[in-house]
This record gives structure tokens, sequence and C-alpha cells, in this order.
């Protein structure tokens, strides 16, 4: 499918879906704006003497609630246009010029943008409601001219006014779901540490959140962060609802389609992320036909290909979970790969992954050599080598490959993230032990490897919180497969458990325990996991005999 068109308008942001430390140039807005239909039902009255201008401050706002930022601001701008003296359309504006979750660094270019919208939207206060005039003026706690380097103190600020915006319209599910967003942007993807204890306002934002959706079932914004805040939880279950009522509220938008699957991966609901990934594609598709020049937005359609990936990887969908790798080369020009290569570095792995996954070590080795600018990318291809070769008992080509991937790696530069705020070289620390693992294992040195693998899933478990993971094929199947292989069916059954304590109802650590439950006598027990197992495979193209390809028959 060619989602990303090659005339593609191209942003140098580092993107986050994760954490972001460079600076996005400001939004393409330069795109004519149009009326898209399945936008969803909520909607907002604004002040406007013009019909059509209200239709366009709605749209605006499902695609702010979508963190589609582009349209959004070609629809607010479209409503001003329409309605000149429409404060609420600039408003819109400024708000998306503005920091946000998944990209909370403004520019020169960006912050001035947003002061002049903001300045457009004072312009005409005078007639608007009380609550327009409460929006309108908490954002002059957001923004200043000029602008500063360090936006620490102003997003506080802007979180306070907001405080006193819900206050004042404690009914308003739109101040409601604005007011937790401002929180949320001062602590991006940190609202929860690795151990799940929450950040300071994180129990303020999920309480308004869940007031807002309680209040307002037709909000999607509210659903929309909701999900983001509960998902690095310990009890990500409370996003069920949220991603349940979510996934087809916003039909256009491929971002809020996509969205439950963050709630459906963490809570063993993988089918459904597959579903939603589908239908998330699908209407990426159908945007890109409409409005095929974009900017930032086309970097969420991808990350909607990279977890279609990682869902039917752990459900045995071989063939789907290649095909959407794939696409997240295919559908890149070469050139535009060549300018957003520090963004996209970590994710373009995905394809070695999936053959990693499924045991294709031919198809590995006859993969050709990734670019040099994408080093990431390049040192990963190295380690699945190194893989292939010790799988296929090659163990010359094995360790020439392990050497040339220790000097890909030397080779990352010492600043370069993992998509979020784990350096690329924590992350390679993984793939050096999994190597080194995988080498000791073929030898059939049990003892070592499981000591190499085990160092390897320490280093997993403290890498951050990541939609998908940053490691896409857990370690404990490997550790689980050696215990297995070496007879400690006992270690074998504590290493699944503990996977599956990650990632529910995988189904390779459902088979794996099985056959470890099994190995032990445990024949009653072992049923029930088979019944299990036998719900997350019933889709499945790829044979199991294993929890890794790297070991079979156990």
């Amino acid at each position: 499918m060619a989602r990303i068109q090659k005339t593609v308008a191209i942003l140098l942001p580092i993107f986050l879906i994760g954490c972001a430390s460079s600076k996005p140039q400001a939004f393409v807005v330069d795109t004519p704006a149009q009326i898209f239909t399945d936008m969803g039902p909520h909607v907002r009255a604004v002040t406007t003497s013009s019909p059509e201008a209200q239709d366009y401050f709605n749209q605006g706002l499902n695609w702010l609630y979508s963190f589609n930022h582009d349209e959004a601001i070609r629809s607010f701008k479209k409503a001003a246009e329409l309605d000149p003296t429409c404060a609420m359309a600039w408003w819109g504006v400024s708000y998306c010029e503005g920091p946000n979750y998944n990209d909370p660094v403004m520019t020169e270019e960006r912050s001035l943008a947003a002061w002049d919208a903001l300045q457009k939207a004072l312009a005409n206060i005078d007639h608007v409601t009380p609550v327009e005039r409460d929006l309108i003026e908490a954002l002059e706690a957001r923004y200043v001219n000029p602008w500063p380097e360090d936006r620490t103190e102003l997003n506080k600020a802007f979180g306070d006014a907001m405080a006193n915006v819900w206050a004042d319209h404690p009914n308003d599910s739109d101040v409601g779901t604005l007011y937790a967003d401002s929180l949320m942007v001062q602590r991006p993807w940190m609202l929860y540490e690795l151990d799940f204890t929450p950040a300071e306002d994180t129990p303020k934002i999920e309480s308004v959140l869940e007031q807002v959706m309680a209040m307002d079932p037709t909000n999607p914004g509210a659903k929309h962060l909701y999900i983001h805040t509960v998902e690095p939880s310990g009890t990500p279950d409370r996003g069920i609802p949220a991603a349940n009522a979510l996934g087809d509220l916003v039909p256009a938008s491929g971002h809020l389609r996509h969205m439950p699957a963050h709630i459906y991966v963490k809570t063993g609901l993988w089918h459904r992320a597959v579903e939603q990934s589908v239908k998330a594609m699908a209407a990426d598709d159908a945007y890109q036909e409409l409005s095929p020049k974009q900017s930032i937005q086309w970097l969420y359609m991808v990350h909607n290909s990279h977890m279609m990936a990682f869902a039917a990887m752990m459900t045995g969908r071989e063939e789907e979970a290649m095909a959407a790798a794939r696409d997240m080369w295919n559908d890149i020009s070469e050139d535009d790969l060549k300018r957003v290569g520090p963004i996209f570095d970590f994710w373009m792995c995905s394809v070695f992954d999936v053959q990693k996954r499924f045991g294709r070590w031919d198809a590995i080795i006859a993969e050709p050599a990734p670019p040099e600018y994408l080093p990431i990318t390049h040192a990963t291809w190295r380690a699945a080598r190194a893989v292939a070769y010790a799988a296929k008992k090659d163990f010359k080509n094995a360790e020439r490959e392990y050497k040339k991937f220790k000097k890909c790696r030397s080779q990352v530069p010492a600043d370069a993230h993992w998509g979020g705020p784990d350096l690329a070289d924590r992350v390679l620390e993984v793939a050096d032990y999994f190597i080194a693992g995988e080498i000791a294992l073929q030898h059939g040195e049990w003892d070592k490897a499981a000591e190499l693998l085990e160092k390897g899933a320490d280093v997993e478990d403290t890498l951050s919180y990541g939609e998908p993971p940053q490691w896409l094929q857990p370690i404990r199947h490997t550790i689980g497969a050696v215990y297995m292989k070496s007879g400690k069916f006992a270690e074998a059954e504590r290493v699944y458990r503990e996977d599956l304590s990650k990632w529910r109802e995988n189904g390779w650590s459902l088979w794996g325990l099985m056959q470890a439950l099994n190995a032990q006598g445990k024949s009653a027990e072992a049923a029930k996991v088979k019944a299990r197992f036998d719900k997350i495979w019933q889709f499945a193209d790829a044979p199991i005999d294993s929890s890794c390809k790297c070991i079979s028959g156990i």
C-alpha cells in the first residue's frame, strides 16, 4: 500500500513516539483545507455567524484531538477565513502550534506562529462567551514574545491557568480534556516510572479524564489522552473501555483508530490490536488520497505499521507481520528516508525482527545491507545476521558478523535515541547479549547461554516504556527455550510466567509455559494453558514447536 506519497512535505523533528530532543519546524499548513467525512459526533458550538466556519472549527477540534495538528490548523484557519471575527478559530491555530504530548519542543517559527494567532484571537475577544474568553486568555500564560529556549515555566503556568478554567467550567468536556493535556505536556511519556510509580500529576490527570469520559462519551480527546496516561501503568486494563469506545469513534482518523492497540497489546487482546491496526492503515490510505501532502502526520502512519508488525509477531501471524514491516520501507522514497534517517532509524529494523522471530535465517542472510545513513538499522542488521549464521551452525560467519556488529554499534552516535528517552546504545547492549547468548546456545553451552541471555533480559527490563517496545522479541522467549533444552523445566516455567506478566497472553510464552508444565507432570494446568494458547494462535500462519525458532523441537 502506498500510504506515504513520494512528494510528501518533510519535517525533521525527533518525533515523539516516545520522547524528543530536537527542535521541529513550524507545521506545514499550505495545503488547502477541506471538509472530511467520518469525523465523529463530537462538536463544540463557538461564537460565529458562519455555519460553515462552525463546521471547520468542529473538524479542527477533532483533528487536534487526533494529534493531526497540520490538518487541524488548516481547518481552524479556514474557519477564520470564513468568519474573520471567530476568535476561537484563532485560538485553535494558536493551541495547535504549541507543544503537545508527542512533540513538546517549539522553535522560534512555531512560537511566533502561536503568538500571532493568539493576538488575532484576543483582537476578537469582546463578543465571545465566558468560557471562550477563559480559554483564549489561558493561552496568554502559554506564550511570550520573544520566545524562551526553556518552556518549563510557561508550560507550568499554562497548566495552572487551565486548572482555573476547569474549576470555573467543570461541566465542559473540552475544558477538562485540554486541562489534562496541559498537565501531560509537562511530562511527555514520563507519567509513570518503570516500577509503575505515578508522576506527581498523573492521578489528577486520570481523575479529570475519567470525569470527562463519564460526562461526554463523544469526546475523542479524553479517551485518546486517557489511553496514553494509563498504558504505562501497572493497571492498563483501566483503558479497555476507552479503547473499545475510541476505535470507531472517528473513522477518518488513522491515529485514533490505532490508539486502542496501545491498550490491547498491554492487556493480552492481541487480535483486537491487529484488527485496529488494519483499520488504522485503511484510514490512513483513505486520508492520503484526500490529503497527500503531509509533514509530521505521516510518521504516525508508519507507527501504525510498526504496531501491526509487533502484534502480528506475538500471535504467529507471519505474513501480516512481514507485510507491515515491509510497508515501512516500501512507502518511503530513498530521498525522503535520507532526510528523516535520525527519526526513522530505530523503526527500520522491523524487517529483521520479523525474520528473526519466525526463524527465516536464509532470508536474513539474503537481506541487502541497509543504508549507512541508518546506523542503528545497520547495526541490527549485523546482529540479525550473526544470529542467523549461528542458527545455521556457521560459527565462523556468526563470529565475523558479531565483530562487525560491535564495530557498527561503536559507530552509532553517542546521543542517538531509540525513539524515546533510551539511548540507542542501551538497546544495542541488549542485542549484544542476545547475539552472544545465541552463539553459546548453538554450541550447546546451555549455562553460558542462559547467563548471557539473563543479563540481556536485565537490561531489557530497564528500557523505558515504548509502544511497541524497543526490543520486539522478548529475550525471555529464548531464555525459556534454553532452560527447556537443558532440562531445567522449573526455571523455564519461571521465565515464561515472568514474560506473561509483561506481555499477557502472548502465544510464544503460552506455548513455552505449556511445554514446561507438561515436562514437570503438571498436565491439568498445562491443559488450561493450551486452551489459552489455542485462542491466541487461532489465526497464525506460522508453525510453532518452541518459544524461540533458534531452538526447535522442545
